[in-house]
């Protein structure tokens, strides 16, 4: 192997076929064979000087060493222009055969192009793979095509980029293609909920490429998975299994389905004009029914049928609500009980005990759930109304909690059950304010005084403060101090004839 990669570095330099015989040993049929296998390759010496001896060998030495028939030096000589465009968007071996005997009428049929292609490749690339057997129901592979196809908009005539989404199963080989507008976790999430819905089932795991959408940070061994995705897996009960960074082997089948979906479905609507998503997914499906109805190649079965005889059962059940995609926010409980949603400037309550206490809020499209550590301590519907408040009873203070439910009526009702005085002067306390609030401090004064100095004091010293025709707390809280009998001689040397009288008395004073 030495030799021969000095005969291709010294016909490179421009020497003679005779001077690198003589100067290597070896006879000038052996270096014109060499040298033409070498110009027949079209490969850069570069890339044959990092090539092992094994694989120098496979390409030279056990390679046919008979001369090509006239009829096919011009096929191989196509295969090169052929692996170029093989690599490009919606091209297939057909339509690069059908070009073939565009430029060539007599050459050989379909197969015997494939074949001769196929021998012409591997001659060329020496690679090892792997035979991976998928097992029912084990994984679905997702991916976004390459290439985006196209809205246009209404009223500005904008061409807007659209995502092509696949997912296909592993056994069956049963796939699902949508559009959608963007690769962001939501569409994604969107998308692959979608799949397993048209599967009608739940794989053991989800195979995706490391987009951010899945993966937050790629790893060979031990992956970082997106949050909101890893809990959008836990809702479904399956799991994520991310590909290599880099290695589309791990992945070839869904990679070859984007293939043959850029014949049978992309060639197709890029054709086509559309102006909204919901019509350009739905011929999608109509293209993608067909896809998967018709029979695989080689094969006397279509996907669809494999998928019914082999796959749906297999499937996990789907859970009974769809997945709702949740954000995350690190905020403070503010002192008064509650914590705000930035996004929405609404407050909620929480429990006081967590007052200045970090915590996590996990929101939907309709709930918002908030959590200390690992638990949960409060969750509420979302209200996007800025600058209010969504307060439960439960989460106060039992100080704070009886002030909030302090109405007229409750008053009304506590005095009613103390004496009938007692009711008429709150009732009277609380329609001598302009607003009823303004009278509860009053209210609360005197009923708490029940405590401090029995029913039967407080009764007689409101009934007082009827008579007096004074309303407040002060006067019954005077009456109280200064005695009933005491009050009673005031009255009785003062001659207190009247409401004005008493305002100016001393003992009001």
């Amino acid at each position: 192997m030495s030799k021969l990669r000095n005969v291709i570095k010294l016909h490179l330099q421009g020497k003679s076929k005779v001077f690198i015989s003589q100067y290597l040993g070896i006879s000038r049929n052996t270096v014109k064979k060499y040298i033409r296998q070498f110009s027949a390759l079209k490969m850069p010496y570069e890339e044959i000087e990092v090539l092992s001896d094994l694989s120098l060998e496979a390409l030279f030495i056990n390679a046919p060493q008979r001369e090509l028939p006239e009829h096919l030096k011009a096929l191989y000589a196509f295969f090169p222009y052929a692996e170029r465009q093989l690599k490009k968007t919606g091209f297939t071996k057909m339509l690069l055969w059908q070009e073939y005997k565009g430029q060539y009428p007599q050459g050989v049929q379909s197969s015997q192009f494939c074949e001769h292609y196929n021998r012409w490749s591997r001659s060329i690339h020496v690679r090892p793979t792997m035979h991976m057997t998928h097992k029912a129901g084990d994984k679905m592979y997702v991916d976004y095509a390459g290439e985006t196809l196209e809205l246009i908009d209404r009223e500005s005539g904008e061409i807007i980029d659209i995502q092509f989404f696949v997912a296909i199963l592993g056994a069956s080989q049963l796939t699902y293609a949508e559009a959608s507008l963007s690769q962001k976790k939501e569409d994604f999430i969107s998308s692959v909920e979608n799949a397993m819905h048209y599967f009608g089932g739940v794989p053991a795991a989800i195979v995706p490429d490391n987009l951010k959408s899945a993966v937050t940070k790629s790893n060979r061994y031990e992956p970082t998975l997106n949050e909101t995705f890893l809990d959008f897996s836990e809702h479904y009960g399956t799991t994520v299994l991310p590909a290599r960074a880099y290695k589309p082997r791990d992945k070839s089948l869904v990679e070859g389905a984007v293939k043959i979906l850029y014949t049978r479905i992309y060639s197709i609507l890029k054709e086509q004009q559309f102006f909204d998503l919901k019509s350009l997914n739905q011929s999608i499906l109509i293209l993608l029914e067909k896809h998967n109805n018709a029979n695989m190649t080689g094969r006397p079965y279509s996907r669809r049928q494999l998928f019914e005889e082999l796959e749906r059962d297999q499937l996990c059940l789907l859970p009974q609500q769809y997945y709702e995609v949740r954000k995350q926010a690190l905020v403070t409980v503010l002192n008064n009980g509650h914590v705000i949603l930035g996004e929405d400037k609404h407050y909620y309550s929480v429990p006081y005990q967590y007052i200045r206490k970090k915590v996590k809020i996990l929101y939907s499209a309709k709930n918002v759930e908030i959590f200390y550590g690992y638990g949960r301590i409060a969750v509420h519907p979302r209200v996007k109304s800025p600058h209010h408040y969504s307060t439960l009873a439960e989460h106060m203070a039992s100080t704070h909690r009886f002030a909030t439910e302090w109405t007229p009526q409750r008053f009304i009702d506590w005095a009613a059950s103390i004496d009938q005085d007692v009711k008429v002067l709150i009732t009277n306390i609380l329609n001598k304010k302009q607003h009823p609030e303004q009278a509860y401090k009053s209210c609360m004064g005197i009923l708490s005084l029940t405590k401090k100095v029995g029913k039967e004091r407080l009764v007689k010293a409101c009934g007082k403060s009827l008579e007096y025709g004074i309303y407040n707390y002060m006067m019954v809280q005077n009456i109280l101090d200064r005695g009933l009998d005491q009050m009673e001689e005031e009255q009785q040397e003062e001659s207190i004839p009247s409401h004005k009288n008493i305002r100016g008395s001393n003992y009001y004073k």
